[in-house]
């Protein structure tokens, strides 16, 4: 019987205490700070906090990145690999396109606008296209003279950054030179003549090989050579000045004797005289590398951006590669040597993710990235923190800046790019045009049309 009457005791207060549990408010603790037991140090390091609000997950964001620089398409990627192991909440998609400056265009009109782009055009500049970079700390690591050359002439400001110094001339094979007795050539005389005498002692090689179906390698012939008389004539900042405002006084494209006129009439001799492969309108910049590394052309115009492939293709031939000025188009002229910015970056004004484009700037910006990319291109940095071996044309490449006069890139009209001057060169090798001066015409109308006058 008490056995009975203390079970049923037990129960009764069993039953209190679930009714009382039962009738706590939900939001109150089960416990008092008190009765929670405390927990040891080690397993107070280990235990992982519940994230807050604040401490969310950041959204992964993707930067769009555009390039027209075939040449470094696998490099920038291996870096973009390595970037977003470093920032795993940032993606960078590489888009390359041949003929980027056309190609942008249509990006800029439809409204599908990277966040960075190797393509910068003046006329964007105007349109307020791009990001003002005036106020980065990288400035201050950079050659002065690139950063002259990569200050916008009418605002005084940076709205690009160049990581390379670059040149362009005549690469030429120093073995068949030798073979033949031949000189690196100052003139067009010259220039024509050890052309005629590689056609006549050498019926196998190629004298000079143009890559016509790649409009922009016929384009730099026009920019380089063409332009460099005005360029010579105006001095670098003049001569800046006079392409960005469309001073046709000075330019006078359309003139006769002009280096539009000069450079055309030039190059239909050439052909004319069989000193240019016959598939110069079909040819691409891959042919010209391989005939040039295989021995079956002597010289071809290129800038310092070729090198890593030709030695990657042959490196062998290290010790046979020669760089000269381009030829004077005519007596009284000077030779010229491209030496410019090289490798330039912008950032787009309508970007959604400008802090996130500048960190993928910075991250290519460190010394380490420029000495790779320096030595796989084979080119100098434009960051005084940067040494690296970049190559075998060092003392060539000085050679040259001393022989003539020392040229920047041309500030060419967005509506008229490089590839579309080459697109006429193309017309040009293809006899659409009766004389060179016909030539020099439309290529001074198109030119206007570019900038939208009809001067």
């Amino acid at each position: 019987m008490l056995r009975k009457k203390l079970s049923l005791f037990l129960s009764l207060i069993l039953i209190v205490g679930v009714m009382a549990a039962c009738g706590k408010n939900n939001n109150e603790p089960a416990s008092s700070p008190s009765e929670v037991p405390s927990a040891s140090p080690s397993e107070s390091a280990s235990a992982s906090p519940s994230p807050s609000a604040s401490e969310a997950p950041q959204e992964k964001v993707t930067l769009k990145f555009f390039t027209g620089k075939v040449e470094t398409v696998d490099l920038i990627n291996s870096m973009i690999k390595k970037f977003e192991e470093e920032n795993p909440n940032i993606h960078v998609e590489q888009e390359y396109q041949k003929d980027a400056s056309s190609v942008i265009k249509v990006k800029f009109a439809s409204g599908d606008v990277p966040d960075i782009t190797t393509v910068v055009a003046q006329d964007y500049i105007d349109q307020g296209k791009y990001l003002d970079l005036s106020n980065e700390a990288f400035w201050s690591r950079i050659l002065p003279s690139i950063k002259d050359l990569s200050t916008d002439i009418k605002t005084g400001k940076q709205f690009k950054v160049a990581t390379n110094v670059t040149m362009a001339g005549i690469f030429y094979n120093k073995k068949i030179f030798s073979e033949l007795g031949l000189k690196e050539a100052l003139t067009w005389a010259e220039f024509q003549s050890n052309l005629q005498t590689i056609h006549d002692k050498k019926p196998d090689v190629t004298p000079m090989f143009l890559a016509g179906k790649d409009s922009w390698t016929l384009g730099h012939l026009i920019e380089f050579m063409a332009h460099g008389v005005v360029k010579q004539q105006l001095g670098v900042t003049g001569a800046r000045k006079a392409f960005i405002n469309n001073e046709s006084d000075k330019l006078a494209f359309d003139a006769s004797g002009s280096g539009i006129d000069l450079l055309a009439g030039h190059l239909v001799d050439l052909k004319k005289a069989g000193l240019i492969n016959k598939d110069a309108l079909t040819a691409t910049y891959d042919n010209q590398k391989e005939t040039f590394t295989s021995g079956k052309s002597a010289l071809f115009a290129q800038g310092m951006w070729v090198l890593g492939d030709l030695l990657k293709m042959n490196p062998d031939m290290a010790g046979d590669i020669g760089f000269s000025p381009f030829p004077a188009l005519a007596d009284g002229l000077k030779p010229v040597t491209l030496s410019a910015e090289d490798s330039v970056y912008a950032i787009t004004s309508e970007s959604k993710h400008p802090e996130e484009a500048k960190k993928f700037l910075e991250f290519l910006f460190k010394p380490e990235n420029l000495k790779a990319y320096s030595e796989f291109l084979k080119q100098p940095s434009a960051f005084t923190d940067v040494s690296a071996d970049w190559g075998p044309l060092k003392d060539q490449a000085a050679a040259a800046l001393q022989a003539g006069a020392n040229i920047a890139f041309t500030d060419t009209p967005a509506g008229f790019s490089g590839d579309d001057a080459g697109r006429m060169m193309q017309e040009l090798l293809a006899g659409k045009y009766k004389t060179s001066h016909d030539f020099a015409v439309a290529y001074t109308e198109a030119w206007n049309k570019g900038w939208g006058t009809t001067k």
